[in-house]
């Protein structure tokens, strides 16, 4: 009976361990199905598929919007002001936002000067890249074609965020064709944000983009919005609208994630030595996701730049108080240096 002591109390702790390995087993699988079930009610909450071009078009490309055959694309133009002009102005919008961003700007300037906007392959209207290449050398030979395209020479040259990137870039590949720059918010340097929207950080991150493919809350596009503004009450229902319904074009959730991985490598900055031509440029004081001392050392870069910045406004300035910004335009292209 001694003997068999040791038996009975090796299978009762054994007993007790698989005891709570089920127990274990039970609430890790437990844990799992919580968990699949907040992802399940996150996608039905969220689901959106893409949309065809076809639908969205009928709100967000109203005349004078026009779509141009470009190397596999159909782009979204909108060329308005008077075509005497011989060098027009082009807006080249940022990451995740489309030509809209540039409307008061274009109300402003267009009844004296021909003003083109444009969505940028993977964004708006104009949507993915046939090739899938996002690579900014791209994106510069897209403008390029653009402007052989609508028979212009030269140009006054806008970007804001990427689009001011494409921008100074365009103006060293092709310095012919760029009479002035003006850089809003611009990238190009190695950045260090204080804050980046929730969109972007998603995008980033393989898993969560690919399930963003197929959901996407309208929270966190409007959350990505108020973001990038300084004073985030000037965000509308109907600018989250457009930044939402944009975002669901077919293509664009997958093109924002292959942007992103293109562009991870810095460009060489030290080539905006090179830029000669008249350069603005405008900032807001309250952007975090590319604050205002990268403004601070474009103006040092491009030798005979001119800086303002504005306050109280964030990363697309020329979107958040376009009266104010475009003000500033105005006066520099007056100016006897610009377009001479």
């Amino acid at each position: 009976m001694a003997a068999a002591r040791p038996a009975v109390a090796v299978a009762a702790v054994a007993a007790v361990a698989g005891s709570h390995r089920r127990r274990a087993a039970f609430a890790g699988a437990g844990v799992l199905a919580v968990l699949a079930a907040i992802v399940m009610a996150v996608v039905a909450t969220s689901w959106a598929p893409d949309r065809p071009v076809s639908e969205l078009a009928t709100r967000w490309a109203q005349p004078p919007s026009t779509f141009l055959a470009l190397n596999g694309l159909r782009a979204h133009v909108r060329d308005e002001g008077p075509r005497s002009d011989q060098a027009p102005i082009v807006l080249l919008h940022g990451t995740s936002d489309s030509l809209h961003t540039w409307s008061g700007w274009t109300e402003a300037l267009s009844p004296e000067r021909r003003v083109i906007r444009v969505d940028l392959p993977g964004f708006g209207l104009t949507g993915p890249a046939p090739d899938g290449d996002y690579r900014v050398e791209r994106y510069v030979e897209f403008v390029r074609e653009l402007l052989d395209a609508l028979e212009v020479r030269q140009c006054v040259l806008a970007g804001n965020s990427f689009g001011g990137w494409v921008s100074w870039e365009t103006a060293l590949a092709h310095p012919d064709r760029v009479r002035a720059l003006v850089l809003v918010d611009a990238a190009g340097y190695p950045l260090e944000s204080q804050s980046v929207p929730i969109g972007f950080r998603i995008a980033r991150v393989p898993v969560l983009s690919r399930l963003m493919r197929h959901t996407l809350p309208r929270g966190v596009v409007e959350s990505s919005v108020r973001n990038t503004y300084g004073d985030p009450t000037r965000v509308t229902d109907e600018l989250v609208d457009r930044y939402y319904e944009l975002t669901l074009r077919e293509g664009n959730r997958a093109a924002l994630a292959q942007r992103f991985a293109a562009g991870r490598h810095s460009p060489d900055t030290a080539r905006l030595g090179a830029i000669k031509v008249p350069t603005l440029i405008l900032w807001g004081g309250r952007d975090r996701l590319i604050p205002p001392h990268y403004g601070e050392r474009f103006h040092r870069d491009i030798a005979g730049s001119r800086l303002v910045v504005f306050p109280g406004l964030g990363h697309v300035p020329q979107e958040e108080d376009p009266v104010a910004t475009v003000a500033a335009v105005s006066a520099f292209l007056r100016e006897p240096g610009p377009e001479d």
